[in-house]
């Protein structure tokens, strides 16, 4: 019985267990009695113990007192974003047999590990391993990729002194010198990488390894604390004694060496010092599959990092692997330019990096800095002279295009924020990061496919970029075709950086009755307009002259469902209409312009290229825009944004706090 039964009753006499955080959501479907008295009184289906720990005493004599079965818990093999209390582990391996590290006696991995796997398994297995090296992930993840060398080397691993798993995999101090000799003798034109345990870095453990030891030119010591996922990726072997960076090499296709007995070794997939438990001799040779499902899919328990819901392996992978690549993306230091207070709150869960540094928009940027961030096109020209002087990388951070359930004026925070290299998207006298995209990318048939099924998940769930709720408005009985006509607020700046000819919305309405006479012409204002949080245009007032009907309050996504056309400047609900399948009239260059898709009165000549809806949709939605948890304050995928934003959308409407009634009052009167 790898795992207990759901709902079973588990004792917890040791309630240090507890300083885990997420251990009861990682427990979630069962039934945990906690403390030393309960435990002895209630009736319980099974006793609770981490490891072979001095700690785990009280449990393993309360088991045997009462007779009931013992299930020892230990950190999955993938554990978490970081190290230490602030990130707690969201996998868990459940055994009542022993412990995987302890090499002495039966484990439930060693007897999943030694099992025949059905061809599905072995398929799921080896999915996982591909998803895991692509993921580029390992046990902690927090650390920035630990360099490798140029040249070719091997790595050894060092691992903590008195880690049990060395004793316990019948391993010793010595283990470790048999082992860094033997690398440096059977590879004499390479280099030794010597790695560093990240507890050892921090100064709270020491390591096995004397500077005597570590003499060797050939050395080069790793002692950066750095993520493993480098140089599992280029070493030409790996040396081990128990470590699990041994497993992980594996995983990457390496040849592995080891001098302990770590429960993927015996098997014949490492280079074995010491024979192998006659358990694993009996069980005789496995695949790299059947090692991967043995150790990270049965007897684990795992729970999404964003809500802590359970979850499957795969998706733990590529969520830590999502945070990998998104946090790796960038360099540091980074130095933000003229963001506000609000702003500056919202950019560090966008750019969670270690050394990010807020500036005022009249200085410079300091001597040390990698690459500065400014809020769109909002930037000092003396700022923009002194980037561009130093060859400083610039990033361009804007709301993205499914963004929040209310206004950014009224200090909503955004679900989606996107970070373009070349420029930004609303501007199009210069090239962007996502037009470079649509310009020239590729999309696989999976990729199309994605998107097809993303598009459909937003038109199914009425999602647009506020997501605003209002009285339901119905077309005119007897109308042939109905035109919508949205406004802007005009001072923005994609009017001024992507309108090129019509610039005002009473101008672009007076264009569309020119070119729709016969239609039935409705006019929205942009909510902020309506709101009260931004100045009108010019003659926008006299909206209703131009048009038969005039909607200040009415729900975009709802307007969708009731017109034929609709024509805009630049605007966003442009890109919307057609996620529905809608005939949408552009009168500026706004970013899915200018592709086939649209009929446009403005010509872009980067642009010009023929796409399919749905590689409109990949580059505006998946390739481009960040996307960040309102639960975890991590990043996510846009399925998970929709999720989400379902949900916010779904609950009781908040009050604007205090902060945020201020700031609208104060934004309407700054406006003025």
């Amino acid at each position: 019985m790898p795992l207990p039964p759901a709902a079973a009753r588990l004792g917890l006499p040791g309630t240090g267990m507890l300083r885990h955080a997420t251990l009861p959501a990682l427990l979630g479907e069962y039934s945990l009695v906690r403390g030393g008295g309960p435990c002895r009184r209630e009736t319980l289906y099974g006793l609770l113990a981490w490891g072979r720990k001095p700690s785990a005493r009280v449990a393993e004599r309360l088991s045997t007192a009462r007779a009931l079965p013992l299930w020892r818990c230990e950190d999955g093999l993938i554990r978490s974003l970081g190290l230490g209390p602030d990130s707690p582990p969201l996998g868990l391996l459940l055994d009542d047999l022993g412990v995987y590290y302890d090499a002495t006696t039966p484990s439930r991995m060693e007897q999943a590990i030694g099992r025949s796997h059905s061809p599905v398994e072995l398929e799921r297995a080896e999915a996982l391993r591909q998803l895991w090296c692509r993921s580029r992930v390992s046990k902690y993840n927090g650390a920035p990729d630990a360099p490798a060398p140029a040249g070719p080397f091997v790595l050894v691993v060092d691992q903590t002194a008195g880690d049990l798993s060395i004793a316990l995999g019948a391993a010793s101090a010595a283990s470790f010198t048999a082992m860094l000799e033997a690398a440096l003798a059977a590879h004499p034109g390479a280099t030794v990488v010597v790695k560093t345990h990240p507890d050892v870095v921090a100064g709270r453990k020491r390591g096995h390894f004397s500077p005597r030891q570590l003499a060797d030119p050939r050395i080069v010591l790793e002692a950066s604390g750095g993520h493993p996922a480098a140089l599992l990726e280029q070493a030409e072997a790996v040396y081990v004694v128990t470590s699990q960076l041994g497993f992980e090499a594996l995983l990457h296709g390496k040849p592995v060496h080891c001098f302990g007995l770590p429960f993927y070794a015996g098997w014949g997939l490492t280079h074995d010092q010491l024979p192998a438990p006659p358990r694993r001799q009996a069980a005789g040779r496995r695949q790299l599959a059947d090692l991967v499902h043995g150790a990270l899919i049965e007897g684990a328990l795992y729970i999404d990092p964003h809500q802590h819901r359970p979850c499957s392996v795969e998706e733990l992978v590529a969520a830590i692997g999502l945070q990998r690549r998104l946090r790796a993306d960038l360099p540091e230091p980074i130095e933000a330019f003229g963001f506000t207070p609000w702003k500056q709150r919202v950019l560090r869960r966008f750019l969670p990096v270690r050394r990010l540094r807020f500036r005022f928009p009249w200085q410079r940027p300091g001597a040390s800095a990698a690459l500065v961030a400014i809020w769109g096109r909002r930037a000092q020209p003396g700022l923009l002279r002194a980037v561009e002087r130093r060859r400083l990388p610039l990033l361009h951070v804007e709301d993205g295009f499914l963004r929040s359930v209310g206004l950014g004026a009224d200090l909503i925070d955004p679900i989606s924020w996107v970070l373009d290299r070349r420029g930004i998207y609303y501007d199009a006298s210069a090239p962007s990061d996502l037009e470079h995209r649509l310009a020239h990318g590729q999309w696989s048939g999976a990729q199309l496919e994605r998107a097809a099924r993303l598009r459909q998940r937003l038109v199914e769930g009425a999602i647009t970029k506020y997501n605003l709720s209002a009285q339901a408005w119905r077309r005119p009985a007897g109308a042939r075709r109905v035109v919508l006509v949205v406004g802007q607020v005009e001072s923005d700046a994609s009017i001024r950086l992507g309108a090129p000819g019509l610039r005002g919305n009473l101008a672009l309405l007076e264009a569309v009755r020119r070119a729709e006479p016969e239609a039935y012409l409705v006019y929205k204002p942009h909510p902020d307009v309506v709101a009260g949080l931004c100045r009108e245009g010019e003659g926008e007032a006299r909206a209703a002259q131009c048009c038969d009907e005039v909607l200040m309050e009415a729900s975009i996504q709802q307007l969708f469902t009731q017109i034929d056309a609709l024509h805009v400047l630049t605007s966003i609900a442009g890109f919307e209409a057609l996620l529905r399948g809608l005939e949408v009239h552009t009168w500026g260059l706004p970013f899915y312009a200018g592709w086939g898709l649209t009929h446009d009165r403005c010509q872009a000549a980067r642009r010009g290229r023929p796409l399919p809806l749905e590689a409109l949709v990949h580059a505006a939605l998946i390739d481009y825009p960040r996307y960040v948890s309102r639960h975890s304050g991590l990043f996510i995928e846009p399925e998970q944004a929709i999720d989400e934003l379902l949900a916010w959308r779904a609950a009781p409407r908040r009050p604007l706090s205090l902060r945020q009634r201020i700031f609208r009052h104060w934004g309407r009167l700054r406006r003025r």
